[in-house]
């Protein structure tokens, strides 16, 4: 099998392997009138101060100290025994609460508790236990979870299907019995990855969530969905493509709420257990596959730029090595990176405030000239990279290799603008019709980078590996880790990839089903989440998603109408400025890193989070509070950049609508 590779910057949110403690400003909670419709809002204006003020009614809730926590194996994260301030954490006295972690981290409770009866047909394998205590750990620093310490129960075990030679492995912190909350936390994977070892898990225990994850029965946590499909040139690996899909994460779930109510012996009565999902980019199009699929199982997903669409998504990182191929011109990274910062610095004070963050890509697009970068100089250092033989494909372990790029000095030619356009246009077959959509134009040009050639002193093109993998593997089903030649290709070429994989994939991953009416009536909740300069997953992808729900729940109704209606258990917000899953630096924006707090206060207390509560985790205003916006509602800085608003602009709305007028169906 194929080991997992740690270059992440495809898919998966950034990973520190190290966890190291600093203090930091307390987060605020912000409160509004739940039953502010969009015309409500869009009237008052919903103003914000740059202190985090408001002039609407709010409350803040300072940040307090919790208990300490620590990894261990399996989980390699390395550890920290100083304090940190974090969410408290009061614990429940019932049943195993009253013992301490010691008493029942034990492989005796650990079997004594496994939910033998949870499926029919699946065998849990009570010699496969393992339970470790484990204290005094901190974390820190982090991008989806505050500063705090805890103690738990790292337990794993294993299971398998009957008629099938499986085995499937799940990974469960248990908070300590006296921070036991009642709730469980489901996290989820990147890239071909269906889990992120141990990084989303201190979301869970920060909160007294027991937490859990999936190997997905792909041999272990660190092996990845293509380490084992195809399962040979020309045979399809069905099992492992719907378990990856969204079977596994379903079968975690019953399973670990069952187990956690064992293990803390609360089954007994009648207090409930509250049910959250936590993931971004692969993660979050599982989360969407757990919302869509088994709605009644979920209090409240936490979705973040989600990987939905597959068959598009995954072909789409192809688009601009073929726009390259097709105008015979390879940029220097350093051309189209120049590109990318003077539209950030045109269009940063177009939202009202000069902070170096493009809140308003929209506005972007509708007035900023890409032509007007034509003649401007750039100039790039050399440099010596370490680069992972599959590129940018996240996360799975591989052998590195070292590229030396030599100075660039230059000015941006009319070819490179050209390419940044057209790229920025997003996939139209070759005769004009709309197959896909592309990143904002704010965003980094990843995908577009090519490779020096020291030989002929020239840049050439670099085939992305992701998409290269996927249009190998699971298209043409050989096992091979990309394309060797993109020889014939066209932008046809890419929507008929695209439309295979969506044919063959659809009821598995392309994760796009529009009806969630079944989630709103059994009273879930969605946090949907996506960076506005994302440079791997289009930001109007999750923004067309939306759109698809609204349509199909609510056709009778007018566009505010139907918008506030779906606002009562979905909400999406664009982070301004903000990367794939990860802050920017090339736009140091706000990032809501407390979306477990916001979630627990609206699920659990009815505070419904009318605007997003974010926390600036770098740069000159790091530990400051900020708020976002909800779609479709705008953000728009007012008294010389001081009040930030949430407004209503059409003219913007419409450049986030497409027509996929290249395929004969729906695309949702």
């Amino acid at each position: 099998m194929k080991p997992r590779n740690h270059d992440i910057a495809r898919y998966a949110p950034p990973r520190r392997l190290t966890w190291e403690v600093s203090e930091r400003a307390g987060l605020h909670d912000y409160q509004c009138n739940a039953e502010d419709t969009v015309e409500q809002i869009y009237k008052h204006r919903l103003a914000t101060t740059v202190d985090g003020t408001t002039q609407a009614d709010h409350t803040k809730t300072p940040l307090q100290s919790i208990p300490l926590i620590s990894l261990p194996l399996p989980f390699s994260i390395m550890k920290s025994t100083q304090l940190a301030g974090s969410i408290a954490v009061a614990a429940l006295a019932t049943g195993a609460q009253a013992k301490s972690l010691a008493d029942v981290c034990t492989v005796s409770h650990v079997q004594s508790s496994l939910p033998l009866d949870a499926f029919t047909g699946l065998e849990i394998k009570t010699s496969s236990v393992t339970a470790s205590p484990v204290y005094n750990v901190s974390v820190s620093d982090q991008t989806f979870y505050p500063d705090g310490t805890f103690d738990y129960c790292n337990v794993t075990f294993a299971y398998s299907h009957a008629g099938r030679d499986d085995s499937i492995l799940l990974g469960l912190w248990l908070p300590a019995p006296d921070a036991y909350q009642n709730r469980w936390l489901s996290t989820g994977g990147g890239g071909f990855a269906i889990n992120l070892e141990g990084d989303l898990m201190p979301a869970g225990l920060l909160y007294g969530a027991a937490a859990g994850i999936t190997d997905g029965g792909f041999g272990a946590f660190t092996t990845d969905l293509d380490a084992v499909f195809p399962s040979a040139n020309g045979t399809i690996n069905w099992d492992a493509v719907y378990n990856f899909g969204y079977q596994s994460h379903h079968e975690l779930s019953v399973i670990g709420k069952a187990f956690t109510k064992n293990f803390f012996d609360t089954t007994a009565n009648s207090t409930r257990l509250y049910s959250y999902y936590m993931g971004c980019s692969e993660g979050g199009r599982e989360g969407w596959s757990q919302v869509q699929r088994f709605p009644e199982e979920w209090d409240g997903a936490i979705i973040g730029a989600p990987a939905i669409r597959y068959g598009q998504q995954q072909v789409n990182h192809l688009f601009p090595n073929v726009v390259e191929k097709t105008l015979g011109y390879y940029p220097p990274p350093c051309e189209l990176e120049k590109i990318m910062n003077l539209t950030i610095a045109a269009c940063d004070e177009l939202d009202g405030r000069k902070d170096g963050v493009v809140a308003r890509t929209d506005l972007c697009q509708l007035h900023f000239d890409l032509n007007s970068t034509i003649g401007e100089p750039y100039y790039c250092a050399a440099e010596t990279t370490s680069e992972n033989l599959k590129k940018r494909s996240a996360p799975a372990k591989r052998l590195t290799v070292s590229n030396s790029t030599p100075a660039q000095n230059g000015t941006v030619s009319a070819k490179g603008a050209e390419a940044a356009a057209t790229m920025l246009k997003g996939l139209h077959t070759l005769d004009g019709k709309r197959a896909y959509i592309w990143f904002q134009i704010t965003s980094a040009f990843s995908d577009a980078e090519t490779q020096y050639n020291s030989i002929t002193d020239s840049y050439e093109l670099d085939i992305d590996a992701l998409s290269g993998e996927w249009v190998a593997r699971f298209l043409d089903l050989v096992e091979a880790d990309n394309l060797s030649s993109l020889d014939n290709v066209t932008y046809d070429t890419l929507r008929d990839w695209m439309e295979l994989g969506w044919r063959r994939y659809g009821d598995s991953l392309q994760t796009t089903y529009p009806d969630l009416s079944a989630f709103k009536e059994a009273g879930g909740k969605i946090i949907h989440y996506h960076g506005e300069s994302d440079p791997s997953i289009p930001t109007g992808s999750s923004v067309h998603y939306h759109e698809s729900v609204r349509k199909i729940m609510y056709p009778d109704l007018t566009y505010n109408q139907s918008t506030d209606a779906m606002a009562d258990f979905y909400r999406l917000y664009l982070v301004p400025g903000a990367s794939h899953c990860a802050t920017n630096s090339y736009e140091p924006g706000p990032w809501p890193q407390d979306n477990m707090a916001v979630m627990i206060d609206w699920v659990e207390k009815g505070v419904v989070p009318v605007t997003l509560n974010a926390t600036y985790l770098s740069g000159e205003e790091k530990g400051s509070n900020a708020q976002i916006c909800a779609w479709p509602l705008r953000p728009l800085w007012k008294n010389n950049g001081t009040v930030m608003e949430c407004v209503y602009d059409q003219a913007s709305i419409d450049t986030w609508q497409y027509d996929f007028n290249a395929y004969s169906l729906p695309l949702y």
